[in-house]
């Protein structure tokens, strides 16, 4: 891989933490499994058809526009990005919004000569600006990936900003990828972008964040036909057909399980309110997220990358997402920034860790040192 991620290679290195603030994916969803006797001989080349009409029905769409995988939206963005750069080859531009989730900028790097950015400006509450997208692309463009909500800020774009921003993609002929998988956490309040364009836009997401799916690493793509055909003519000529297992626990959950994941995903809210007044009381700058357990914040330090490394890590056994993990350029220079993404997925609801992770929190910010 000429684009490895530098985020996920810290993430992986940090030593296990007593505080850990970095996760936007929920913790320990516990679920009794009761699937009967199971033929474990049994896959399937275009995923377990009862997944496929239960997530269809989930996102109003034709079992035909599904594609369903066992990778994740990891997986799927990475899968897709390479499937349109290789049938597309005449297009080898592309645009990434700006700040944007750094392993997402790699894939498109991994596959594209040419990547540019678009910027989500702060002042402008990070919204998607078609007018300026028009004067990044051109018929060379293949491929405009965002997410929504916006990673790190939590932004949400509504029907009107992606109707502008399609209609650039029509008008140009490039398919615009969409990260959805933070509007899990309430499916209603976010228009899927296939929804608003179902020959230009695909959306990836997967229940991983909203509900503490991790483990089961399903992965789920709405897009036109043609696509999501040669997406699993692409597995089964890669990794081979879908697994049964994972999506006959998929078809559980979706069918029997989904008031056992909303009763844990609102084990959340009260974390969120106490983290909301906290950041209140000590006066920091946060973006709100109602679709979400990460905050976009900017803290009083000139260099969060150095304070987590050097100060909170080391000293407090606590760490935060560095700001510049969300903010590289073309390579990989770390920036200096004073921003952060606190997360709250890896703290326990049900004990007093966020109480005493904030406190740690408020004490890593009295005793830096003047130049971090």
């Amino acid at each position: 891989m000429k684009h490895p991620s530098a985020y996920l290679d810290w993430y992986v290195r940090v030593p296990k933490l007593r505080h850990d603030l970095r996760s936007s994916g929920l913790m320990a969803l516990r679920y009794k499994v009761a699937l009967g006797e199971v033929d474990l001989s049994v896959n399937y080349d275009h995923g377990n058809p009862e997944t496929a009409r239960l997530l269809a029905n989930r996102y109003g769409t034709g079992i035909s526009n599904m594609f369903v995988s066992s990778e994740g939206a990891s997986g799927q963005n990475a899968r897709t990005i390479r499937y349109l750069a290789e049938t597309n080859p005449d297009r080898t531009e592309a645009v990434v919004e700006y700040p944007t989730y750094e392993p997402l900028l790699r894939q498109v790097q991994e596959h594209f000569s040419r990547v540019r950015r678009l910027e989500r400006k702060e002042e402008e509450g990070y919204r998607l600006d078609a007018q300026a997208l028009e004067k990044l692309v051109s018929e060379k463009t293949g491929l405009l990936l965002i997410t929504n909500p916006h990673a790190p800020s939590g932004s949400a774009a509504n029907a009107s900003e992606l109707n502008e921003v399609m209609r650039v993609a029509r008008e140009f002929g490039f398919f615009v990828v969409c990260d959805e998988i933070y509007a899990e956490f309430n499916r209603k309040a976010v228009p899927t972008l296939f929804s608003i364009d179902p020959e230009y836009g695909i959306v990836t997401t997967s229940f991983t964040k909203a509900y503490g799916l991790g483990g089961l690493k399903l992965g789920a793509a709405l897009a036109q036909k043609k696509i999501v055909e040669g997406l699993y003519a692409d597995m089964l000529n890669t990794v081979g057909n879908s697994p049964n297992v994972v999506q006959l626990l998929a078809s559980e959950i979706l069918a029997k399980g989904m008031e056992v994941l909303e009763r844990h995903k609102e084990k959340w809210e009260p974390l969120k309110r106490m983290t909301e007044r906290w950041l209140n009381e000590q006066e920091i700058e946060y973006s709100p997220n109602r679709l979400g357990v990460t905050y976009w914040i900017r803290l009083p330090v000139e260099d969060t990358y150095r304070w987590v490394n050097s100060h909170t890590i080391p000293q407090f056994s606590l760490a935060v997402v560095p700001g510049a993990f969300f903010q590289f350029g073309d390579g990989y220079e770390i920036a200096k920034s004073d921003r952060a993404r606190i997360g709250l997925g890896n703290i326990d609801p049900d004990k007093q860790d966020l109480c005493e992770a904030l406190d740690n929190m408020e004490n890593a910010l009295k005793t830096r040192r003047p130049n971090a």
